[in-house]
């Protein structure tokens, strides 16, 4: 198994932060949810914030983490929802599953082996299913921030096509998204070396940008984005 990558602590700060931003959150939501079928596998859930959001929409859910620490606080949030499974997973493994769909958000990009880890999550799909990700998008944005949380790569369109069709997957879908948040993000984590934790500029930026740009990226693909976001097909 990988070693798990990156500050924990750092990171579980920066998640506790991004759960604030709801819009932000509800909108990758929304992108997942059209490709998830009726059972679903989350690959590192973090807090349970996506999890929590999706299982409202399905009849049953099974959310990962990697982290022990992170798995404890994990099971304790899930507890009474009924329909959320919780296990501990790393990737890559050698298991195999039926599930629905995989869907991993911001995890690929702290695996070294990240086509060992898409291999993982197809095995774990049943033929015809999805594997459904999303990370951050472009090298030049790599900044202390990326580095202290355990990202060893970020990614472009082609890069992150390229991995997922070595990994035996049919790329279906692909693009950026959140033009704008690239911008925000590589001024405040590049130029000015702060952390994207909880504070005035991600309210801001969630409340009064984010709809924004949502909305204009539901009308025009941006040409580039804070993320790249995929679906591809498990083959038959």
């Amino acid at each position: 198994m990988a070693d798990i990558t990156g500050d924990q602590r750092v990171q579980s700060e920066v998640l506790e932060g991004l759960a604030t931003a709801v819009n932000h959150r509800r909108w990758f939501v929304e992108l997942a949810v059209p490709h998830l079928g009726d059972n679903p596998i989350e690959i590192g859930s973090g807090l349970g914030d996506y999890a929590l959001e999706w299982s409202a929409h399905l009849p049953r859910f099974t959310a990962t983490e990697a982290d022990p620490d992170r798995l404890i606080a994990l099971k304790e949030r899930l507890a009474e929802q009924p329909t959320i499974e919780v296990r501990q997973m790393l990737l890559p493994h050698s298991e195999r599953g039926d599930y629905s769909a995989a869907v991993s958000y911001n995890v690929l990009e702290h695996i070294e082996d990240h086509v060992g880890a898409l291999r993982s999550m197809r095995d774990l799909v049943r033929p015809g299913g999805n594997v459904i990700i999303i990370v951050p998008a472009f090298e030049f944005a790599m900044s202390p921030a990326d580095i202290a949380t355990g990202h060893v790569r970020r990614y472009t369109k082609k890069t992150l096509a390229a991995a997922m069709t070595e990994a035996g997957l049919a790329v279906e879908k692909i693009h950026y998204a959140n033009a704008l948040g690239l911008i925000g993000y590589f001024m405040a984590t590049k130029v000015f070396r702060l952390m994207p934790k909880e504070g005035p500029m991600v309210k801001v930026y969630d409340t009064l940008v984010l709809p924004a740009t949502k909305a204009a990226e539901q009308l025009v693909r941006p040409p580039f984005g804070q993320s790249v976001f995929a679906v591809a097909r498990v083959p038959a």
